[in-house]
């Protein structure tokens, strides 16, 4: 990628540099958010945010560095460490994004969209596992005799605290935007190094004012800070394991896929529906009831009817796969299962879910 298409792609959401030709995606208009036509695509807008976020953590985790060596700051240089660990996990936030991007193909006929909750589940491990050497690292030294942090330690971290808060925003502003959860993982690193910023803030403050008697506080303070970064990647774990291993989405969007394929001429029904979330898709699988006297031609033309409608209504909604089952032939055979199920027999099926 050349500075000039890179360039391009973090002005393409400035609004006075929409270009003629803009490109605008839907995901739901019952969005909380009014801002749901997203200027440029969505692959341009997750980029931007990533490449700004790498970009300003390499000067601030060098600013912090030399800072910390010089300004004799624990909890700086640990505050720096986390940092970079920030611009590693946006490297791998970028490759998530744009491997999430690539069309459907042989090997994989769903998509890579799967790509993005992954990228946010390392992500998030990576705020565990810096947090978890934060800790160790200040408490190894905890005890230890050291000199008080420097004045000029303290100038450092009020610039890093407002650049990173500011970060955070935006780059949180662009992950629900485009609904990526590993562009929100992003924004929380930023969140969390702003977190430990103020922590270190707090404890050479402490240190400064106390003299040398209270130089443990810079390292408790950045112990403090690597707790909370630590719970914050335990929070974005969660979602993104759930993402990872199928779990199944909120009722309400069951219920409104349901609610638009019941409105459907000729659907008496639905028996069943399923959805899986794949980074900002879904995939739906349903079981639909017609009449059964209705004629194989016209329940494909139903189905067909009912995956163009979702679909429509829905645009975050990548596929949906419809089974028709004659009216009442459903309910029948889950009365004969429970039937053999009291009676000690074991339940036989009909091949389908």
């Amino acid at each position: 990628m050349s500075f000039k298409s890179l360039f391009s792609i973090i002005g393409a959401g400035h609004p006075l540099a929409r270009p003629a030709q803009e490109k605008y995606f839907q995901f739901d208009t019952r969005h909380p958010n009014p801002d749901i036509f997203a200027v440029a695509t969505r692959l341009q807008r997750g980029l931007r945010a990533t490449f700004l976020g790498m970009a300003i953590n390499m000067v601030l985790a060098g600013l912090k560095l030399a800072a910390g060596i010089i300004g004799r700051s624990h909890a700086l240089v640990a505050d720096a460490v986390e940092s970079f660990a920030d611009i590693f996990n946006s490297i791998i936030v970028w490759r998530g994004i744009v491997v999430a991007d690539a069309p459907a193909d042989e090997e994989h006929p769903y998509g890579h969209s799967k790509a993005e909750p992954l990228a946010a589940a390392f992500g998030a491990v990576m705020l565990l596992i810096a947090a978890t050497w934060i800790i160790v690292k200040a408490a190894i030294q905890l005890p230890e005799p050291h000199e008080s942090p420097r004045w000029f330690t303290l100038v450092v971290l009020t610039i890093v605290i407002v650049t990173k808060e500011i970060l955070f925003r935006f780059v949180m502003h662009e992950g629900k935007a485009t609904d990526n959860a590993a562009v929100r993982t992003d924004a929380w690193h930023h969140r969390a190094d702003a977190i430990t910023s103020i922590g270190a803030f707090i404890g050479i403050s402490i240190a400064l004012i106390g003299g040398p008697r209270y130089s443990w506080a810079d390292d408790a303070a950045a112990i403090f800070a690597a707790l909370i970064v630590g719970w914050n990647g335990w929070h974005l774990l969660k979602p993104a394991m759930n993402e990872l291993m199928d779990t199944a989405p909120d009722p309400e969007i069951i219920g409104r896929i349901r609610e638009i394929a019941s409105s459907v001429e000729g659907v008496a029904s639905v028996e069943k529906c399923f959805a899986r979330k794949a980074g900002h898709l879904f995939f739906v699988e349903m079981h639909v009831e017609v009449d059964p006297q209705m004629t194989v031609l016209r329940s494909h033309e139903i189905a067909h009817d009912v995956k163009d409608k979702i679909r429509a209504q829905m645009p975050n909604v990548s596929d949906v796969l419809v089974h028709i089952e004659p009216l009442g032939i459903a309910a029948r055979s889950r009365k004969t299962e429970n039937d053999r199920t009291d009676t000690g027999k074991n339940p036989t099926t009909d091949g389908h879910r």
